[in-house]
């Protein structure tokens, strides 16, 4: 029996839960329904304000002027001191020495001075004439030609010692006739520094057949 009553009581109770829920939700559709939920949240939340606050820009002062530069006398720096220290050479040194503790050298003597030589030239006027002297048989070969002769003239003017050929003419009679001829001429005689001397020279004597 007791348990019976315990049941009976449970169950009116489960009953009145669900009958409170299924009224609020029924509340809240009709408040819906008329506006008073916006109502209640209107009052709930009141209505927000916003205010726009200007920034006051203050005007930042300008930066003090830079301090003046002060110039500065410049620094002397007094420059340094070098010192310089060559080696000096024993052997260079004593030489040195030695050359100036003898007497100077006596200046060498001036070179000779070379004499002036002046050849001897042919004297027309008194030497006779190459025409007495040509061959006749050479005249009548008609040979010609020329022959070079060497010979020493002495300082009187005239020829000293053998004449010779040193070229010949390409005949034979007209270099003898050559060498004859030179024994016969007369001279003016060369100089050495303006005196007469004895001088060996070459000359051409020279055969030409005329009309």
């Amino acid at each position: 029996m007791a348990a019976y009553a315990h049941e009976s009581t449970f169950v009116p109770r489960r009953i009145v839960v669900f009958l409170i829920i299924v009224l609020f939700h029924a509340l809240l559709i009709w408040a819906l329904a008329n506006g008073l939920a916006r109502k209640v949240v209107e009052v709930l939340a009141p209505p927000i304000q916003t205010d726009i606050i200007e920034e006051v820009k203050q005007d930042e002062p300008p930066p003090p002027p830079p301090p003046p530069e002060m110039e500065r006398p410049p620094v002397e720096v007094p420059p340094p001191e070098v010192n310089i220290q060559i080696p000096v050479d024993v052997s260079t040194s004593t030489a040195i020495t030695d050359v100036t503790d003898r007497p100077a050298p006596m200046a060498p003597p001036p070179p000779p001075r070379a004499s002036v030589r002046v050849s001897p030239k042919l004297d027309v006027r008194r030497s006779p004439s190459t025409d007495e002297y040509y061959p006749p048989s050479s005249r009548r070969a008609e040979e010609e030609g020329t022959t070079t002769i060497r010979a020493c003239v002495s300082p009187d003017g005239r020829t000293a010692g053998q004449p010779t050929v040193t070229k010949s003419s390409g005949h034979e009679k007209l270099d003898e006739a050559a060498v004859k001829w030179a024994t016969r001429a007369r001279w003016a005689p060369g100089t050495e520094d303006g005196k007469a001397i004895e001088l060996c020279q070459q000359f051409n004597v020279r055969f030409k057949l005329t009309n």
